[in-house]
């Protein structure tokens, strides 16, 4: 991506990553030789800096979102050749817009995320919600591999609207279903305690 001698700019970065025309880059199949880290970094809002400076242009946040990979607690931008690593202060995507259908399974969760990814919660794409040191939940949305969306708050509100009561193995949890599945967000018994 950046060696030596060549264009080592934001410029020289994107050129060297591969413009797939149909669909998402097969990044889950390349193991190339790590070459480094780059100073570029994921803010926990979802922005994108490069040399400590935000990158303004979607385009390229979406291209480097493209060829993003996870590797344990380690993220990567990756080609067929070259892999550098990055920070990702806390998930490397955001939930920024939610749509509610209904279709043979039943109620369906369509998310977008900043960088314009279209997910529906269910088989394959899970919900997971997070317990924070102040007692509230932090929630997750499954994009693709191993990597994360943190919903937004206020799309968590929308989905503590949509929330319901099942009980799973014996316990009442409080969950939202999507795609015929549901996704447990805590006891339902704590949760009462709270309103």
């Amino acid at each position: 991506m950046a060696r030596e001698g060549h264009n080592t700019g934001l410029e020289g970065l994107a050129a060297a990553l591969p413009r797939e025309k149909r669909g998402p880059p097969p990044v889950h199949l390349w193991n190339p030789p790590f070459c480094g880290d780059i100073d570029m970094k994921i803010a926990s809002d979802g922005t994108w800096f490069y040399q400590k400076t935000p990158i303004g242009r979607p385009a390229l946040v979406k291209l480097f979102a493209s060829v993003l990979k996870r590797e344990g607690e380690k993220y990567f931008l990756v080609t067929p050749v070259e892999k550098v690593g990055l920070i990702v202060v806390d998930a490397p995507f955001l939930a920024v817009e939610l749509k509610v259908e209904h279709d043979a399974r039943g109620q369906v969760l369509g998310f977008r995320t900043n960088v314009d990814d279209i997910i529906e919660a269910g088989p394959g794409h899970a919900l997971r919600f997070e317990t924070e040191a102040s007692g509230g939940l932090k929630p997750y949305l499954h994009v693709r591999s191993d990597l994360w969306a943190k919903v937004t708050r206020a799309l968590f509100y929308d989905l503590v609207e949509l929330g319901e009561e099942r009980v799973i193995d014996g316990k009442a949890m409080f969950g939202v279903v999507s795609g015929g599945e549901f996704f447990a967000m805590a006891e339902a018994k704590a949760l009462r305690e709270f309103a």
